[in-house]
């Protein structure tokens, strides 16, 4: 599902490709101080400001390949939507165990419900049944097995497996930024 012109801050999303699973920058990304001064901008045009615009800031960096930056940000907010942002912040480091810390943290997160629509779609068209009993068991998001399944998936090498995660990691960032501009 593509956020096109349905929310702002969109276009910061659309980079050539999906993020990486780990830490690597891709091509494509906004440079961070280019990055700071879009979400800016478009945070005084539709009149976001405080916890919202920081969670935004923090969401944008980690999908434009900020990591350090965005973790700044997120370890300062302190909710179960910071704690997200941490989570998915160290699953990418990779620091499986600490981001699994801060899954904790999160709790049951009213994101997941729109995630678990989203990822089964996606599953479903992608004919991946295994991943979809392990990532969606009784049709809820688990957030411990997607980190388990990017760990297997970094260490095995398996391109076409690392190309689905990502694609669901889209996901994650695409109803997070939709939640964070709405709420």
């Amino acid at each position: 599902m593509s956020l096109s012109n349905r929310i702002p801050f969109h276009e910061l999303l659309a980079t050539p490709e999906p993020a990486f699973l780990g830490p690597e920058g891709r091509p494509g990304v906004i440079e961070r101080k280019e990055l700071l001064a879009k979400i800016d901008s478009t945070a005084r045009a539709f009149s976001l400001a405080g916890p919202r615009t920081e969670l935004v800031r923090a969401l944008l960096l980690l999908w434009n390949d900020h990591l350090d930056a965005s973790h700044e940000i997120s370890q300062r907010i302190e909710d179960a939507d910071g704690s997200f942002l941490h989570a998915i912040m160290h699953r990418r480091e990779p620091d499986y165990s600490n981001s699994k810390y801060w899954w904790r943290r999160v709790g049951d997160h009213q994101a997941f419900d729109t995630i678990s629509t989203r990822a089964g779609e996606l599953l479903n068209q992608s004919d991946a049944g295994k991943l979809a009993e392990k990532l969606l068991p009784d049709g809820k998001w688990d957030a411990f097995a997607f980190v388990d399944a990017c760990e297997q998936a970094e260490l095995s090498g398996d391109e076409g497996r690392a190309k689905l995660l990502r694609e669901l990691q889209k996901i994650e960032f695409e109803v997070l930024l939709e939640l964070f501009v709405r709420h």
